[in-house]
């Protein structure tokens, strides 16, 4: 019933920025912690952020940690992503996940949105 809906992805040069949305339909316990994740052509699904509604809790995966920022908008029960410093292999399809639970496993999160592509041209 939980429902998330990405925008933002597209594609931008390396050194650029770009800004990823994720609206959640719900603000509940079972979407108390809010993630973001990617998974590039023949990868793995990796963690990249993620944050708690109350308290501000945040953490990074190694490889975008200095250069991503998530931060929340309580009033539209919105997680952004905020991509800095993008180079050409974070391109990828990145999810938003919804759970009740700081995890940092994909299998872990309950909710998930569709996905929005992101390409770093060099």
């Amino acid at each position: 019933q939980v429902q998330l809906v990405e925008s933002g992805g597209g594609l931008v040069q390396a050194g650029g920025s770009l800004r990823l949305s994720c609206e959640a339909s719900e603000r509940t316990v079972r979407t108390y912690v809010m993630a973001w994740f990617r998974q590039a052509p023949g990868k793995e699904r990796e963690f990249v952020a993620l944050i708690n509604w109350t308290g501000g809790t945040t953490d990074y995966g190694d490889s975008v940690k200095g250069r991503f920022t998530i931060s929340r908008d309580n009033a539209k029960i919105t997680v952004y992503l905020q991509m800095n410093s993008l180079k050409p292999e974070d391109t990828a399809v990145y999810y938003c996940a919804a759970g009740s639970n700081i995890n940092y496993s994909p299998r872990l999160y309950p909710f998930w949105g569709q996905g929005t592509q992101v390409t770093v041209s060099s």
